[in-house]
Order: structure tokens, then C-alpha cells, then sequence
């Protein structure tokens, strides 16, 4: 049976799973109609089903949602994502099971976009190469007013390749724009023909200064960057990943590095999350020409708080029998 507002009860039960994902400091929208609220700041593997039990509405933002648990929640009639992938759900038992599913699009149109630029300025310029130099005596042992060992590039009039043509990908070819950069949009890989104002994925890589990653993670773009296509791409190329950590494989980006077949890499996501010192990036994170940052380019003060009003309002919509920002 389609899912409306009337197969929840008039005062449904809603716990979010995981709200120590939102900073104290973001101001919480209240749910205009009556409910029972219980949040969690962080939720194991273990808690999963004890939690949502009971729940009407279950809200996540990155605690994984198999068939196995949500076998054992009964009354669930929707899980409201507070982000834009999904793929922690398993969307085809809630289309089976009639569950409903809602994400937040369209919210990190400036921070994700800001934060790749802002890395690949930092590693075009090697700031991190330089930092490191100064803490180490480099400066005054050269002992003059500057010196040089690393590179710098300038980014105006270098090619920007952008793999994900979607909101952020277009909001990040914009600001390259902005600043003197050449933007060109990969295809898919694999694709036998290319569409209009699309470049053949082969030639995104070979031809691309910058190269940046903005898709979704899935079957098809696990490992979409490993070895061969970073053989392919240019020595003084620098990679930047802020989309998901499967898209790139991290042993092979780790060797690439370290090999200077290309210049650099940015890295905001990771294939396990937290990452610890079993991740090549985290065991190799002392290398000059690589930037690490904990998942956070989505996470300036305003695109979390558009987040949060979306995420409450979905809800709202969803009680209200509207199908706003469905997914399922």
C-alpha cells in the first residue's frame, strides 16, 4: 500500500541516531506536530536494533541501515537521511516493506565547493610542504629571507577536471571558472560515446591539472581512481576527493604519492569512518603533498543549519503527506 501521513500514529515516536553529527551551536527547527522525541549522540552496530524498536521515524546521518536490523522495527514508516547519500540504507527493503526515505540535497553548495578549493590552493602552493619545512629549521639553515624547496603553481589557466556533474560538481566548476581556471566534466567511465559538454573520461584524466571528485559511491565508482588512472595522469596533477573515500583506492593513491606520478591529493573522505592508523592516509599522513580533513567540507555553520531546517521539514512534508525529497 502507498505510504501517507495516516500510517503513522497521531503522536509518532522520531530518534535520530546519531545528532553528535550536528555542531551544539546549530539552532534546531521544532516538528510542528506532536511527537515523541529521543536522540542519541553516537550509535553503534550493537544498539542499532534496541533503538529503533519502537521508532515511527528513524533519523541517521551516516549509522548503517541493513535489512537484517530493520527487519526488527515494525512500526518504521520512514527514515529521514540528514545528508545526501544513502547508500548506508538498504533502499529495496524499504520499497518492499513500504518505508519510506528522504535525504537533504543541495544544502553544501558553498562549503563543499569552498573547501576544494581551498585545497587545491593549498597543495598547488605546497603550504603544507613549506609548514612542515619552517618546523624543522629549513628557514634557518638557508638563512635567507626565502627560500625554496618545494614548487609552486599557479592555478589561473590550468585545467580543472570535475568527475560528477551534479550541484556540487557545477558549483565547484564555477568558482574554478571564477578564478582563470579551464573546467571540463568527465564522463562516465566506460562510456562508449560522450554526451554534449561531456569529456571522454581517458581524456579528463590525461588532460586535467586538477582533478576532483564529486559523485556517488557505487557499485560502478568503487576504486573509479586506482592505479592505472593515476599512472594516467599528468606528474604534477593533484587529485582531490571530498565525494566519498570507495572512490578512490587509498593503498594505490598512498603509492602514486610517494612515486610522484602526480603532484598531490586532498582527501576529506575515507573508505572507513572514523579512520585510523590502518588507513594508508592516516599511516602516511607526514607527506608534504597530501591534505586530510575529517569529513568536513560540508560542514560550514550555514550548510549545516540549511541541512537541519531540510531534514526537519522532510519530516514535517512526510506527515503531511507530501513526498518532498523522497528517495523511496
Amino acid at each position: 500500500m502507498p505510504i501517507t501521513s495516516s500510517s503513522l500514529p497521531s503522536k509518532p515516536t522520531v530518534i535520530f541516531l546519531d545528532v553528535g553529527t550536528i555542531p551544539e551551536q546549530i539552532k534546531v527547527p521544532n516538528l510542528t506536530f506532536e511527537h515523541q522525541w529521543q536522540q542519541f549522540d553516537f550509535t553503534n552496530e550493537e544498539q542499532i536494533i534496541e533503538r529503533i524498536h519502537a521508532a515511527d521515524i528513524v533519523i541517521t546521518n551516516k549509522v548503517k541501515l541493513s535489512a537484517e536490523v530493520l527487519a526488527y522495527a515494525p512500526n518504521l514508516r520512514l527514515i529521514a537521511v540528514a545528508a545526501t547519500g544513502t547508500n548506508n540504507i538498504d533502499l529495496d527493503y524499504c520499497r518492499e516493506n513500504n518505508i519510506a526515505v528522504s535525504n537533504v540535497q543541495g544544502y553544501a553548495t558553498r562549503s563543499v565547493p569552498e573547501h576544494t578549493i581551498a585545497m587545491m590552493f593549498a597543495l598547488k602552493r605546497n603550504l603544507v610542504g613549506y609548514h612542515q619545512d619552517i618546523a624543522a629549521g629549513v628557514w634557518q639553515q638557508q638563512k635567507q629571507f626565502c627560500f625554496f624547496t618545494h614548487s609552486i603553481s599557479d592555478v589561473a589557466g590550468s585545467t580543472m577536471g570535475v568527475i560528477g556533474s551534479g550541484s556540487l560538481g557545477k558549483a565547484v566548476a564555477k568558482l574554478a571558472e571564477a578564478i582563470g581556471m579551464q573546467v571540463i566534466f568527465s564522463e562516465r567511465k566506460g562510456a562508449k560515446t560522450c554526451r554534449a559538454g561531456y569529456v571522454a573520461f581517458e581524456q579528463v584524466l590525461a588532460q586535467a591539472d586538477v582533478l576532483t571528485l564529486h559523485c556517488p559511491l557505487t557499485e560502478t565508482t568503487t576504486n573509479l581512481i586506482s592505479q592505472p588512472e593515476l599512472q594516467a595522469m599528468k606528474a604534477n596533477a593533484i587529485l582531490i576527493n571530498v565525494g566519498r573515500g570507495g572512490l578512490v583506492n587509498e593503498h594505490d593513491l598512498i603509492e602514486a604519492l610517494k612515486s610522484q606520478q602526480i603532484s598531490g591529493a586532498g582527501c576529506d573522505v575515507f573508505t572507513q569512518e572514523p579512520a585510523d592508523e590502518s588507513n594508508p592516509l592516516i599511516a602516511n599522513m607526514d607527506l608534504p603533498n597530501l591534505i586530510l580533513t575529517p569529513h568536513v567540507a560540508w560542514g560550514s555553520d550555514s550548510s549545516i543549519q540549511a541541512l537541519y531546517n531540510i531534514l526537519m521539514d522532510n519530516i514535517v512534508k512526510f506527515q503531511q503527506g507530501s513526498r518532498q525529497n523522497r528517495v523511496v
